[in-house]
């Protein structure tokens, strides 16, 4: 492709590329907060159960006695601790998954796949679109990682005594992150979310791509609506099938990170421990099982979650357009 041809791809319109930027950052954003209000509590139970240090009993027996038991003790708000940091980590990890997932493909066009090549301006062959999810989850991780490790810290109160349990606010536990480990403090476990985000991000955009896809493919294009959307339900569906793949295929990575976001550093002789050593020791202690602690409910909520998340900001979109 010539040099005339990439700039006129990639300097075609850009007001209204600067448009179509600012939907994906909005409607992500969006999404994102919705998706979070209805997953946090079995995100709050996934994170307790992978917390459990690997050299004493467990506390928890499942996800059912892990529910019941932080019920008893804080109630079902207890269940929302810590949400403040998530829902601005929702809005930031969508809107960027969905603006870069857009950026990556259009870099793609102008490079790889000008539209000489394509047979329409929205097609991409699915390696490409892998790839772009693989790129959007890489950048995301750098923002998410500050902002997870927070969310960790609160939704795994520390425990100064057998019968009581001390919770700290997000400001208290930013000033003891930075306090005992300064600024890179903030990005321990960056290793697991650039995992968990590259690999999950590259499933999670993949599964519902394919999926919608194979809609089409199957004989009910008829059902789709003018301006070529699918029916809601099987946005719902590609859309609960991607968040699904997110989960579980690198749900390991998640559980480290897990572990070394909530450890208290104050009480770490050597200081903070690595990725690997963190893997290394659980492994050791709990094998397989170990490091897919929770996962079962961490794929059970993902599912209503990241379909409402896929449906709203395609919606949000299209209506956007309108």
């Amino acid at each position: 492709m010539s040099e005339i041809g990439v700039d006129a791809v990639l300097n075609e319109s850009p007001r209204g590329q600067g448009e179509e930027a600012l939907e994906n950052v909005a409607c992500g954003a969006i999404s994102g907060i919705v998706g979070k209000y209805i997953e946090y509590p079995f995100d709050t139970v996934k994170v307790r159960l992978q917390s459990q240090p690997e050299h004493f009993p467990l506390q928890y027996a499942g996800p059912l006695d892990c529910f019941k038991q932080s019920l008893r003790r804080e109630g079902f708000l207890g269940l929302y601790r810590g949400i403040s940091a998530p829902l601005v980590g929702a809005a930031v990890e969508t809107s960027s998954l969905f603006f870069s997932y857009q950026v990556t493909q259009d870099i793609l066009r102008a490079t790889v796949y000008p539209p000489s090549e394509v047979p329409a301006p929205q097609d991409l062959p699915f390696s490409a679109l892998l790839l772009s999810g693989a790129a959007s989850g890489a950048a995301t991780s750098l923002l998410l990682t500050p902002i997870e490790l927070v969310k960790c810290k609160m939704q795994v109160p520390l425990e100064t005594s057998a019968t009581s349990i001390r919770n700290l606010g997000p400001l208290n536990i930013i000033a003891s992150i930075y306090r005992h480990q300064g600024v890179l403090g903030f990005w321990n476990g960056q290793l697991g979310t650039l995992i968990r985000e590259t690999g999950g991000s590259a499933a999670w955009f993949g599964s519902n791509e394919g999926m919608k896809a194979l809609f089409r493919r199957t004989g009910n294009s008829s059902a789709t609506s003018k301006d070529g959307a699918l029916p809601i339900y099987q946005q719902m569906t590609a859309g609960a099938a991607a968040g699904m793949s997110y989960n579980f295929i690198f749900y390991p990575a998640d559980t480290i990170k897990s572990r070394m976001q909530t450890e208290d550093v104050s009480r770490l002789a050597g200081g903070r421990r690595t990725f690997g050593t963190v893997g290394k020791a659980l492994w050791k202690q709990q094998g397989l099982k170990g490091l897919y602690r929770g996962c079962g409910i961490t794929v059970a909520r993902s599912a209503p979650s990241s379909a409402f998340i896929f449906t709203i900001f395609e919606e949000l979109k299209r209506r956007w357009s309108e």
